[in-house]
């Protein structure tokens, strides 16, 4: 397919920060709710780009120049504005000059002075003024003939005026020419003033002593004693906490080297903020990477948020890296980092990249956390690596945390992690699915991205609970047997001034130039893949969710984007690589050391990628040139399979070739069929909604779409809501339309993909060949006229082979003959239109035989009676 249809099916479904469903115009309204706030009581910083308080930048990224204005536990930033004329602000030329004329005049009073011993500066400006009154007195007496200069009396009384004021500015100036001192005097009398006067600390000090010494005549002598105790029990306990903060570390030089060649894949063991005991003393031990900065400080609920009390210091082997470690932070305290450039004075409060929690948004602090938990998912972890190379069914359930299921009672809320765990475990076992996959669960400002503008790549997102409460979730999934899929985004990342955008005033997780570091879809920006400690960050991240958190695979996030550097660019906004082409080669780099990495780490995991062009070999590895991914979203059979059911049946006579056309890629790649949150969104319509005619044709429509769908080659993803013929759209602000499975039809749907993923399991046929053209074949796609289309799927033995007959209009068809490879009776195991489902309940009740009449080029064939808009299975016995 087309690379340019491709990206369009993709491109939709990202937005800024602000907001993924909306324009541009809400991002800015919204930018208030994203999360720029400094800790439990201040605001965020200011956009460094615009110097506005928004979360997502113009298609331009600008560099921020401006220092903020710091308050305490604010930071602010603002453009350098041009300057106003100002004067007491020359340009150079100009201050040579006035400098030239201050110092003549200066020499002139002085001789005047030694010429009239009696005449003072004061006086002799005074005497000016007097002559310069004298002048203009008789200046106004002087009369003017009209007629002689041709112009009226009152225009020349206008100009006399103006030529007046003109006149005394002049004079005033060359009176302060004269009577002030040149600049290298007044810098002298400054220079003297600091040596004489006291400045403000001295005085406080001085201040403090007098206060003190006051005091202590005041106290008996046991106060004394006492007093003195204590003060060098405070200096002691000072310089023993100065002691134990200088030699704190979890780095080694191994570890900086791997950091810096971008071959760390552990990071989140060393960086961020770890609860440890040094030296005798228990503490906080922090870490970050910010090469760029002037200075570096803690700030946090543990220091007031002052920007002074604990300063970090630089390794001093040029990494880049900070350090502190404080004994007044504990587990649960929140904090950030104060970081000034060296770039323009350039300030900010920044979130911990590496924070295991962060607040509740839109509260954007770090949380210093212990992620220790108990797990008793030992039987699945050792059943998943015992089956890690062999083949088996992927029925997965897609779907978002904050709007399965809601609290109405209690304002609507959404279910936490410990609360999914008792309903969601039980629910997909009913329903017969294998896997769950999450929408993105790191923390992310702002609730309408759906989570795919990340901010906090290292936590699970607080709105729902700890990061032992999602533990937890996925603990309660695999005692259930269900597998845990994550949604993970190293595509891109938002603008929030808290997060990684341009983190120690420079832009040191994206790339410097917008044509490769700014994406013009999203309003974000892109990493850059080029740079060895942002590889080593994003590979390390991805090895944290599957080693910490149990996790059994991650689906790659918008990898299309990242592969071409003219991806939803026009001519002449990006540009091309080393070689003349498109590719991104960075990109490309880090997606194959990714998948290389975690599959070393993890070989029983699998890696999933949403890649919607035709690039080739994604899911093949890397030794064989492909990227290395486990599986990729069959993104055109998506687009094809819901173009063809949206025709009315009597046109899809003419449409037989959009059925039919994936077969002819299928086996490519390792091929995921995904009915995701994309196609139900925007104005799309709920995939029940795209089913034409009426109720009863709508919904068997719909159960003929998920029938084909199990049938055809590739593993399966479904969104949530669609398994029950949800009728609007996904909101994400709302609960699942759950009442309506109340309905008879609604809840037939559901006792529908019961059957099928129960069947997908069961039958070796429908996965075990999965991947591989000998895993089906065609019986016949040319009986157009009828919207007829029947093929087979194969085991790794015969006996497990399975038809598939597909009858996609709502004419029942008598005694329609099916060719087959020999004899034999071929009974039907699944039927879409039977009564348990909701349909008619045409079926073929008793095992069919085969008969020696030759069809669609085999020796035999059996005669079947097909439903009206349905799909049979069929296995001979």
């Amino acid at each position: 397919m087309a690379k340019k249809q491709n990206k369009d099916i993709d491109k939709d479904k990202k937005v800024t920060s602000t907001t993924k469903t909306t324009s541009a115009k809400k991002t800015t309204k919204d930018a208030s709710k994203s999360g720029e706030v400094k800790g439990p009581k201040g605001t965020g910083e200011k956009n460094p780009d615009t110097g506005k308080a928004k979360e997502t930048q113009t298609k331009t990224a600008i560099k921020p120049t401006a220092k903020a204005n710091a308050a305490k536990g604010t930071t602010k930033r603002k453009l350098p504005k041009p300057k106003e004329a100002n004067p007491e602000e020359t340009s150079a030329s100009e201050k040579k000059t006035t400098a030239k004329k201050s110092s003549k005049a200066a020499a002139g009073a002085k001789k005047s002075t030694k010429s009239k011993p009696g005449t003072t500066a004061k006086s002799a400006a005074k005497k000016t003024g007097v002559e310069k009154k004298v002048a203009e007195k008789n200046s106004k007496a002087k009369k003017v003939d009209p007629s002689k200069t041709g112009k009226s009396v009152t225009s020349k009384k206008t100009t006399t005026k103006k030529k007046t004021s003109d006149d005394v500015t002049s004079k005033v100036r060359n009176i302060a020419d004269k009577v002030l001192p040149d600049e290298e005097t007044q810098k002298a009398v400054g220079d003297t003033a600091k040596a004489i006067l006291p400045d403000q600390k001295t005085v406080k000090k001085t201040v403090k002593k007098t206060v003190n010494k006051a005091v202590d005549t005041l106290l008996s002598d046991d106060e004394k004693e006492d007093k003195v105790k204590k003060t060098k029990a405070k200096a002691k306990k000072t310089s023993k906490k100065s002691e134990v903060a200088e030699g704190a570390s979890l780095l080694s030089e191994y570890d900086v080297h791997l950091f810096r060649e971008g071959k760390h894949y552990h990071l989140y063991k060393k960086f961020g903020s770890h609860i440890m005991e040094h030296q005798g003393t228990k503490g906080v031990y922090f870490a970050v990477w910010a090469p760029n900065a002037e200075k570096v400080s803690v700030i946090g609920d543990f220091n007031g948020w002052d920007r002074q009390t604990n300063p970090m210091k630089p390794r001093n082997d040029e990494s880049g890296i900070w350090e502190a470690f404080i004994p007044e932070a504990k587990n649960g305290s929140m904090y950030k980092y104060y970081i000034r450039s060296h770039n323009n004075g350039y300030e900010a409060e920044k979130g911990d990249p590496f924070a295991f929690k962060w607040e509740t948004p839109p509260n954007t602090a770090s949380v210093v956390w212990d992620l220790e938990g108990s797990w008793n998912d030992g039987d699945w972890m050792k059943k998943r690596k015992k089956e890690a190379q062999k083949a088996k069914p992927y029925s997965v359930y897609e779907l978002h945390v904050g709007s399965w299921k809601r609290k109405p009672e209690e304002d609507n809320r959404s279910l936490t992690y410990r609360e999914l765990a008792e309903d969601l475990p039980g629910y997909l076992n009913e329903m017969g699915f294998t896997h769950v996959e999450f929408m993105p669960v790191m923390e992310h400002p702002f609730f309408g991205s759906w989570g795919y503008q990340v901010t906090g790549y290292f936590a699970p997102s607080s709105r729902f609970g700890s990061p032992q409460d999602f533990m937890h979730l996925i603990d309660a999934l695999h005692q259930a047997g269900i597998g845990v899929i994550l949604d993970w985004v190293p595509s891109h990342f938002p603008s929030d001034l808290h997060g990684l955008h341009y983190f120690d005033g420079t832009f040191l997780y994206e790339h410097a130039d917008p044509r490769k570091g700014f994406h013009p879809d999203w309003q974000s920006y892109i990493f850059n893949y080029g740079r060895n400690e942002v590889r080593s960050f994003l590979i390390s991240n991805s090895v944290f969710w599957l080693d910490k958190f149990h996790v059994d695979g991650l689906r790659v996030d918008a990898v299309a984007s990242m592969l071409y550097l003219d991806y939803s660019r026009k001519e002449g906004e990006w540009e091309p690589n080393e070689n003349g082409g498109n590719e991104n080669l960075e990109a490309i780099s880090f997606l194959k050391e990714f998948n290389e990495t975690v599959y070393g780490e993890f070989p029983d995991i699998i890696t999933i990628a949403e890649e919607s062009t035709a690039w080739p070999m994604v899911s093949k590895p890397t030794y064989m040139g492909g990227l290395g991914f486990g599986q990729k979203w069959m993104m055109g059979w998506m687009h094809d399979t819901l173009e063809y059911f949206q025709e009315d049946p009597i046109h899809r006579r003419y449409h037989q070739n959009t059925i039919t056309f994936s077969t002819t890629y299928a086996f490519t790649e390792n091929f995921m069929l995904p009915l995701s949150h994309d196609e139900v969104v925007y104005g799309k319509q709920a995939i029940f909604n795209k089913m034409p005619g009426d109720e009863w044709n709508k919904f068997a429509n719909l159960r003929s779409l998920y029938a084909y769908m199990y049938g055809h080659p590739g593993t399966k993803l479904l969104f949530m809501g669609a398994e029950f013929g949800q009728r609007t759209e996904w909101d994400h602000d709302s609960s699942l339309d759950w009442h309506e499975t109340n309905n008879a039809p609604n809840r037939q749907v559901q006792e529908t993909l019961k059957a099928l993923n129960r069947l997908y399991k069961q039958e070796p046929a429908l996965y075990e060949k999965s991947f591989e053209s000998e895993g089906f074949e065609w019986i016949d796609i040319n009986d157009h006229e009828n919207s007829i289309i029947s093929f087979l799927r194969k085991g790794e033995k015969e006996k497990d082979t399975i038809m598939v007959v597909c009858n996609l209009t709502p004419v029942p068809r008598e005694n329609y003959r099916i060719g087959v490879p020999e004899t034999g009776k071929w009974k039907e195991v699944f039927n879409s239109d039977s009564e348990e489902f909701g349909g008619s309940n045409v079926s073929n009740k008793e095992p069919v035989e085969a008969k020696p009449l030759p069809t669609h080029g085999k020796d035999h064939s059996i005669a079947l009676t097909l439903p009206p808009m349905a799909v049979v299975y069929l296995k001979k016995q």
